[in-house]
């Protein structure tokens, strides 16, 4: 549930801040009665993320044996370099996306065009949701669980969006995007390190110091139960990890981490902190 949580409230507050911008820019503009081709774009983007989620997520759970463990292992290790990217991407190009969106809208000369803008950039966003969901996917997580955290975490990114879009320039979300991009760290981290589990077992590596559990938790909140389930959803916790598995974490996480701090501080040497990281009107 923490993972798929967090997953929808971070891409989902990027959606609520995309359609922000552009029904703000449209409103400035005085082309209000353009909402609607936004919405239309927007809605087709989701529905189409959400039938693909459900034919991947689908042939996924019916596969098996080595094709499963291939196919979770790809998953995994795809949706922690995308997630990796991504985190860094968002911070050195936050400030420009609404510059970006309203240039389009300006060479936008059909309503036809708006909906376009509206799909590709929700579209863009969703499916890697799409991806990261089907890449966190804990076995010890029910389904409801998965799912009331990801519609919990999307109705709060719809909330903050729509405050972002009254507040506007006054509503700051450094904190917000940092806070969280260090949590999708540690989150990819897990990945990394599920992925590494997952290939392992693949190749049928089995024995020996690297391969062996590093510790091994029999009964406790760590080894089971809701404090476990947290843990291993957000933080790729493990009760019986293989060595290999929490040198790949460690190394990822420590790595990355260092790098994101470090050209934080730089960044912050040269701009406000108060200064919002995205202008929205």
């Amino acid at each position: 549930m923490s993972a798929s949580f967090l997953i929808t409230l971070r891409e989902g507050l990027e959606i609520s801040l995309v359609l922000a911008i552009l029904f703000g820019y449209l409103s400035k503009t005085n082309r209000a009665s353009d909402f609607r081709h936004v919405w239309i774009g927007s809605g087709i983007a989701v529905l189409v993320c959400l039938v693909l989620g459900i034919v991947i997520n689908s042939a996924v759970g019916g596969l098996n044996g080595k094709v499963e463990q291939a196919v979770e292992g790809v998953l995994a290790l795809a949706a922690c370099a995308v997630l990796s990217w991504m985190v860094f991407w968002m911070r050195g190009h936050a400030r420009g996306i609404g510059t970006e969106l309203r240039q389009k809208i300006d060479h936008a000369t059909t309503t036809s065009a708006l909906s376009v803008i509206a799909f590709v950039a929700v579209t863009r966003e969703g499916l890697e949701t799409v991806l990261f969901l089907l890449g966190s996917r804990s076995a010890t997580t029910t389904t409801s669980q998965f799912v009331i955290g990801g519609l919990l975490g999307l109705v709060i990114a719809a909330i903050l969006g729509y405050l972002v879009y009254v507040g506007g320039n006054r509503f700051n979300l450094r904190m917000f995007f940092n806070v969280t991009g260090i949590l999708l760290i540690f989150f990819a981290a897990g990945l990394a390190g599920k992925a590494v589990h997952e290939l392992r077992e693949l190749f049928g590596f089995e024995g020996g110091w690297l391969f062996s559990s590093l510790w091994d938790l029999q009964s406790g909140p760590l080894a089971n139960g809701n404090i476990y389930d947290f843990l291993k959803g957000l933080l790729g916790w493990h009760n019986s990890p293989e060595r290999i598995r929490v040198i790949t974490y460690v190394v990822y996480a420590s790595t990355v981490l260092t790098l994101y701090l470090r050209n934080s501080s730089s960044t912050t040497g040269v701009t406000k902190p108060a200064t919002p990281v995205v202008s929205v009107k």
